[in-house]
């Protein structure tokens, strides 16, 4: 499965963004009101400048203390975030995922930013390939 029917399943596939200068706080807020584990920082909601995750909000919490809540999202972020295109397939995009050690990658088309993916998304499309393999397989010995 590629990516485009990846972004195609998933029920929102909007992407969230935050300006460069979004405090730690407020970011921290969105993600949880939203329930998601990622946001974009954008500073026009197209591009990806960077990416802020659960994780890195964590990580900053235990180096700098609650003093990095008050500080902005450019100071934690993930820079220059690992991106994938649309037409990449789901095995790609899971490895590039575990290999990076990351959950979340932004999907980039023609330099535009048109969807986000998360590792769960891949995870699920993969099941879902699975589960028609192995319908297929039975159909086959069946004689169906």
């Amino acid at each position: 499965m590629n990516v485009e029917k990846i972004l195609q399943s998933k029920a929102d596939s909007s992407v969230l963004t935050v300006a460069p200068g979004t405090s730690v706080s407020e970011a921290a807020d969105l993600l949880s009101r939203k329930k998601i584990g990622a946001v974009i920082v954008s500073p026009d909601g197209r591009a990806a400048a960077g990416i802020v995750s659960e994780r890195d909000i964590v990580h900053a919490l235990a180096k700098r203390g609650a003093d990095c809540l008050g500080q902005t999202v450019d100071t934690i972020m993930t820079a220059n975030p690992v991106t994938c295109a649309c037409e990449d397939n789901s095995d790609h995009v899971f490895r590039l995922m575990t290999e990076g050690r990351f959950r979340h990658l932004p999907v980039v088309e023609n330099g535009e930013m048109v969807g986000l993916i998360s590792i769960g998304d891949v995870v699920k499309a993969r099941l879902s390939e699975l589960a028609m393999e192995k319908s297929a397989l039975e159909g086959m010995i069946m004689g169906y």
